[in-house]
């Protein structure tokens, strides 16, 4: 009797897919900025394209099984599998026998609770690894299936842009560093417009950043000096630019001495493709951003809950985020 709810539709592939993709936004800084442009895809690979040091996604047909979308001779073009992230947890009978919702009666509704509690936790461990892929697409790199890195720039022969801020020097001239950013950025987009540039910095970076003599000048007596005078983590505006601190983890985070300029308000330029799941149901379908499902476990001693997503994060402009070097 205690599992009987797992017998109903609200248990299965669509009712908690549905679940899943409706739980509370759990905010990382790439995401909560809104970069990256989502959207579903009905193939596991996505065929890249380089054309004048822009990257291009190409039409995809659908897929059979795993079979590849390049189907014609595309000499610049390349395959890329989207990632596979799945996360599994367990309900045993012991976490609910006995134990009774709160403002309810029937043991359905415990079961959905600690459904609901689990597949919260598995979606913000898989969008910390979102993160952490969009990161590695803001450095110039995207994930493998296999989950290694690839780089862009060595994939399809672009070069990096980088330009050293000298930081460790009093005397840089620290605004004409922030005209040579613009200019870099201009190289990379050619005529495309964009909205404002903001910078990620790492720990050693940010640390010389707000701690050199120019920058400490300038915002010294002004009103906007938060950085100087208030919290050293908060983000502001210098020579036009918006300079942050990404605060990261050891998985996920910019390299100490290095910091990276973005563009923002570039239609197109950061892209989050979804793949669909290995199940039958979803088969030549658009991918969602989640999926999830149950199973029981053998002898009815629990169940087992799958949540998953199959996202390719890309910058298909990677000569447009300029490298900054604290050197």
């Amino acid at each position: 009797m205690v599992w009987d709810a797992f017998n109903s539709n609200a248990f299965g592939l669509t009712s908690l897919t549905a679940s899943i993709n409706h739980l509370p936004f759990t905010p990382t800084r790439i995401a909560e900025l809104g970069l990256f442009e989502e959207a579903g895809v009905n193939t596991v690979d996505v065929a890249v394209e380089e054309i004048n040091g822009t990257l291009q996604l190409l039409p995809a047909l659908p897929r059979a099984s795993d079979g590849t979308v390049i189907t014609r001779d595309l000499p610049n073009a390349r395959p890329i599998r989207c990632p596979h992230i799945p996360a599994r947890a367990t309900i045993m009978a012991d976490e609910v026998q006995g134990v009774r919702a709160f403002g309810s009666e029937t043991m359905a509704d415990t079961v959905q609770n600690r459904i609901n509690e689990k597949l919260a936790k598995g979606r913000r461990s898989i969008d910390y690894t979102i993160e952490t892929h969009r990161v590695a697409a803001i450095m110039g790199s995207y994930y493998n299936a296999n989950g290694s890195t690839t780089s862009l720039f060595t994939e399809f022969g672009v070069t990096q842009q980088t330009v050293g801020m000298v930081l460790l020097t009093s005397t840089t001239k620290v605004r004409q560093k922030c005209f040579d950013i613009f200019k870099a950025i201009k190289a990379g987009l050619g005529g495309t417009p964009y909205r404002g540039v903001r910078v990620f910095c790492g720990d050693t970076f940010w640390s010389s950043l707000i701690g050199h003599e120019v920058i400490n000048a300038s915002y010294l007596n002004s009103q906007d000096n938060a950085v100087v005078r208030g919290d050293p983590k908060t983000s502001f505006m210098w020579g036009g630019i918006t300079w942050e601190w990404y605060s990261g983890t050891s998985d996920c985070l910019i390299p100490l001495t290095e910091a990276y300029a973005v563009p923002e308000g570039v239609p197109g330029m950061f892209l989050t493709r979804y793949a669909p799941a290995p199940y039958a149901e979803t088969v030549n379908t658009n991918g969602l951003p989640y999926y999830a499902k149950a199973k029981m476990m053998d002898f009815e001693k629990g169940a087992e809950i799958e949540m998953q997503a199959n996202p390719l994060n890309i910058c298909t402009i990677p000569r447009a985020v300029i490298k900054l070097t604290e050197t």
